[in-house]
Parts: structure tokens; sequence; C-alpha cells
């Protein structure tokens, strides 16, 4: 079922749960002395609820996302199903993220090899328009917050936690300012990857989220956004 709120609804505070392993011995931050501080502490406050879906529906809401040209993406078993061949091929939310947003989802992979890739302040058309963020690519090998370009120079990433086949990691992905704080669970006790950026993607070209896959079968549901302008 598909919901779509207007701002307005009452403030609420977050609590994440934790799957991956300690990745205390990764460094994610910018070394760019540049970019702003940015406390974490928005990070854990839900704000305001300003569209949800559980995907219980027989086919994806098409008011509410798009596929590109060619995309393999249908509900099965009450979860967006990503299939293989899907090659990069987004399907993106047409609503625009709020500025300071935390958007909630779970992920399931359906292979051994994992590949779990989101994508955020896109352009709500094409891959590589904004911040990708994969976990478990490169035949689970590799996590990676990119910019732009996920094979770019200037991406942060690191081998560590690795997608189980079959399991459910409810994430939350996070912007108050200029750092994307990629979490792997909803309790928030463990950063999974951090991308800090001395100029943020944002504004209209850069506002859109999406669910995105190459070549394995992937699997997400309860996805929901949250404005964060009433946090602190």
């Amino acid at each position: 079922m598909t919901r779509f709120l207007e701002p307005g609804a009452r403030h609420l505070c977050l609590a994440f749960l934790v799957f991956a392993a300690p990745l205390a011995s990764c460094d994610f931050r910018s070394d760019d002395s540049k970019v702003a501080p940015d406390d974490p502490k928005s990070d854990f406050c839900r704000g305001v609820l300003v569209y949800s879906d559980e995907f219980s529906g027989p086919e994806i809401d098409a008011v509410h996302w798009s596929m590109e040209p060619d995309a393999r993406w249908s509900i099965e078993d009450g979860w967006l199903a990503g299939k293989p061949g899907n090659k990069n091929r987004a399907l993106w939310l047409s609503q625009p993220l709020p500025e300071r947003v935390r958007v909630e989802f779970d992920a399931r992979g359906g292979s051994v090899h994992g590949d779990l890739k989101v994508e955020v302040f896109g352009d709500g058309k094409a891959h590589e328009s904004g911040y990708i963020l994969i976990f478990g690519g490169w035949k689970n090998s590799l996590n990676v917050i990119a910019r732009l370009d996920e094979h770019g120079k200037d991406r942060k990433s690191a081998p560590g936690a690795k997608v189980e086949k079959g399991k459910t990691y409810s994430m939350a992905v996070v912007r108050t300012g200029s750092h994307v704080r990629w979490y792997a669970d909803r309790e928030g006790k463990e950063l999974l990857m951090e991308y800090a950026d001395a100029s943020p993607l944002r504004g209209p070209g850069h506002d859109r989220f999406a669910f995105n896959n190459w070549d394995v079968p992937v699997f997400f549901d309860n996805v929901r956004v949250f404005d964060l302008e009433s946090c602190p």
C-alpha cells in the first residue's frame, strides 16, 4: 500500500537495527578540509513522514515510480523485485526528496553475489546522476558510496560486511548537511559507510531516489521518506 503524506505530520524519533560487523578500521570520511562539519544527531530523528510504500499491490504504483526504458521491475509476494539483466536500469521515485532527508527501506539479496544498490539525489532518469550506494558489489567483495561515477577515483569503498543471501537488512540513508551517511539498520549503532562532499549534490536534477541492480535478483520493501527540516 502506498501512502503519500503532506508535511505537517507529528515529529517522531528514530531507532535503527545493527547487522554488520564493526567497521572501525575503515575511515570513509573525506580528507578534503573544505567539507563542512556535520553533526549526525539529526540522523536519529524521524522528522515528518512524506512518503511510504509497502509494495503490497499487484503492480508498481506508476504515479509515484517511474522505470527507465526496458527496466525489469515487478512486485513479487509483497516485495519490489529487480530482475537479473536490469543492467542499471533503475526504478525512480517521482516524489522529490527533501534537502535534509532520511530514506528507510528493507533490502534482500537473492544471490550469493549480493549487489544491493540504491541511488540518492539523482535526476530521476539516469544511473550515476547522484550518489550510488552499493552493498556487496563486485560479486560481494566491496561496499561503495560513489558520486556520479560508481567506478570514479573519488568513491569511498572498502571490503567488509557481505550480503547474506535471503537475509533482510533494514537500511537508512541520511543527509542533513554535507555528508551522506548509510546505516545498515535502523538502530544507527553502526555506520556502514559515509561520504563527505565539499560540493553536495542538491536541488533540481539532484533530488530523486532510486532502487537499482545489475545482473542478480534483488528485493526491496517498506520504503519511507522523512523530511528532517524540523530536526535539530
